[in-house]
């Protein structure tokens, strides 16, 4: 709790410019957005798939989260994401029937590192939406518009096996075996959030989560897989003024890459996820999530700075939430030693 605490200082002292530049940028793109919807309303069925597939969504899956990169290199990130379907937030009661829809932004900073001659990596991820729709709560219909930012993302990992700390011209001569690594990722409860509502941008709660990932390389074909759990704190003031507890949500993700030569790449993933049943002023609920998503990735490079990442993933089995469909797009821009 003590690392929870000066997490939350750090953050409030640092993050809040962050934070409202992320909200203008993202309504800014919103706005830009909706203009272009408007005025393509009265084109073909074809235009307005294609539309749909270049917006975007930071979804749980992430191929490559354990690889080599050259350290002392800067990344900017930065997307647009929509999401539809049963959308669900950690911690909220049952809710049948949900349409919703998300229309996110996302900005993001990562550094790569030296820790003790092991690569490493930390990232910052400052996610804001805008969410409408409705659902079916205890039988009632209800309808929900909210606006805000998501709790933060912070998280640091380590390679600690097959993957040395490199420069950029050392970086040249390496080619990627077997690696080991692990991370930790925190949550912290900024985001916007109304306890007289069930659906939230934010959780009011942190959450920490240990990982741990396995890559290994054949030529230009890797296969990573990782596992991890979702570590939360209680919510001590849920919805109508109640303390929530959620067990450990427990979950794993594999990924097939195949790189295309060039600095593209392309991905299938697949991940699982098990646990999380809540207890509600220790009352246990029957909400145990087993759910199972597939996705696929595409990342190619504008130039040596910039490159663009296209996402997109469904549910493939569903108990609990989150039967959703997300396509996404993500810029990113890389500085520092050696570029």
């Amino acid at each position: 709790m003590s690392i929870a605490i000066g997490m939350n200082v750090i953050i409030n002292m640092a993050g809040s410019s962050m934070f409202s530049m992320n909200a203008i940028l993202c309504r800014f793109i919103m706005f830009i957005h909706r203009a272009l919807t408007r005025r393509l309303r009265i084109a073909s069925a074809t235009t307005a798939f294609l539309l749909a597939v270049v917006t975007a969504h930071a979804g749980e899956i992430e191929p490559r989260a354990y690889v080599n990169t050259p350290v002392g290199i800067n990344f900017l990130l930065a997307g647009y994401a929509y999401s539809d379907g049963g959308l669900s937030t950690s911690g909220s009661l049952p809710i049948e029937d949900a349409e919703l829809t998300m229309n996110t932004c996302i900005t993001a900073y990562a550094r790569t590192l030296d820790v003790w001659g092991k690569s490493g990596k930390f990232d910052v991820i400052l996610p804001y939406s805008e969410l409408s729709g409705s659902a079916m709560v205890d039988g009632e219909p209800r309808e929900r518009q909210v606006s805000g930012l998501h709790d933060p993302l912070m998280r640091f990992s380590v390679n600690f096996y097959g993957a040395p700390a490199l420069s950029m011209e050392e970086f040249a001569d390496y080619q990627q075996d077997l690696i080991i690594g692990a991370s930790l990722q925190i949550s912290a409860p900024l985001g916007q959030y109304d306890s007289d509502k069930l659906v939230n941008l934010g959780n009011n709660r942190w959450f920490v989560k240990p990982d741990m990932g396995i890559s290994k390389a054949w030529g230009a074909f890797t296969l990573e897989v990782s596992t991890g759990a979702f570590l939360f704190t209680n919510n001590d003031d849920f919805f109508g003024g109640k303390t929530l507890e959620q067990d450990p949500i427990y979950t794993s993700q594999i990924h097939a890459t195949y790189t295309l030569g060039r600095g593209i790449w392309a991905a299938l993933s697949g991940t699982y996820d098990y646990g999380g049943r809540t207890t509600t002023d220790g009352v246990e609920g029957e909400d145990i999530n087993e759910n199972s998503r597939f996705g696929a990735t595409l990342a190619f490079p504008v130039n040596r700075n910039n490159s663009i990442k296209l996402t997109a993933s469904t549910g493939i089995r569903t108990s609990i939430g989150t039967d959703f469909d997300l396509v996404g797009i993500l810029w990113q821009y890389r500085w520092g030693n050696g570029l």
